[in-house]
């Protein structure tokens, strides 16, 4: 295929994309379809997810223990596409990794969340790491909303089950809901990159009149403007490799990611940190 734009080797290097543990399939899928042409680089802690109920000061840790690895792999930018890793180690990335763009999943749904409600009722639902860090009401501090906070422990079990759908997650998720549907919001900040695998189930929950606003698309829509502000977009009609990795059952991960995620997940390695697991 001819060259249709300049290559560089910097610009030619893979993006980086770290989560707990498959939820952050959903940033990657997200960040394909808008950036087809972009090697990818994916790492899932599956065996220490997941990170919702550790302390902050585990969940930075861990975070950037694997962080550590992707840099190492040389990448040309990080994507934190975990809500609660993005809550407790984002500031502390940025310090320890200055040379690379970093792009978290937090701030993109908050901005968005705000210039799209109607009604200033703004819902977060999330792990209770993240609600507890607080980090979107920090987020949304500026703006004119009121935000409402619901901690949604199961679902992330749900998901890396397979389960996406049934009598079972559907009580649950209306446990869950209730609450934000009293409060009256128009939208709802799914705070976790797990939960737009049940996004038929929550929607269904809230009715149509509340929008959904998903971190994974937002923080896709930020890798894009963040590589394209630093020059960093890839444009040679290359033909692009992804590569999945976990520090958990490859098989495992492999399975599950193709029964959420279609044929995008294939040949999924295990990557040994040297850490142990607790």
């Amino acid at each position: 295929m001819a060259k249709v734009g300049p290559v560089n080797e910097l610009s030619a290097a893979p993006i980086g994309i770290f989560d707990s543990g498959f939820g952050g399939l959903t940033v990657a899928r997200a960040i394909v379809d808008l950036l087809p042409g972009e090697d990818i680089i994916y790492l899932g802690d599956t065996a220490r997810a997941p990170y919702g109920p550790r302390s902050l000061a585990e969940v930075r840790e861990f975070t950037l223990q694997s962080l550590d690895w992707l840099v190492a792999q040389g990448v040309k930018a990080l994507i934190i596409a975990c809500n609660t890793g993005s809550s407790a180690a984002l500031r502390d990335a940025r310090e320890r990794y200055p040379q690379l763009p970093i792009v978290e999943v937090v701030l993109p749904a908050a901005r968005k969340a705000a210039s799209i409600t109607r009604n200033g009722r703004v819902g977060v639902i999330c792990t209770a790491g993240t609600a507890t860090s607080r980090s979107y009401n920090d987020a949304l501090a500026a703006s004119p909303v009121q935000v409402s906070t619901q901690v949604c422990p199961k679902f992330v079990p749900f998901v890396e089950a397979g389960i996406t759908t049934g009598d079972s997650l559907m009580a649950v998720a209306s446990g869950y809901l209730e609450p934000l549907k009293h409060k009256q919001v128009d939208t709802l900040i799914l705070g976790c990159t797990h939960y737009p695998l049940l996004s038929g189930v929550i929607s269904f929950i809230m009715g149509d009149e509340v929008v959904l606003v998903s971190s994974a698309d937002e923080c896709a829509r930020s890798t894009f403007a963040t590589l394209k502000r630093k020059g960093l977009l890839r444009s040679d009609g290359h033909t692009a490799e992804r590569s999945f990795n976990t520090t958990g059952d490859p098989a495992q991960f492999e399975g599950l990611g193709r029964r959420l995620m279609g044929g995008f997940v294939r040949d999924v390695e295990q990557v040994d940190l040297g850490l142990k697991v607790f």
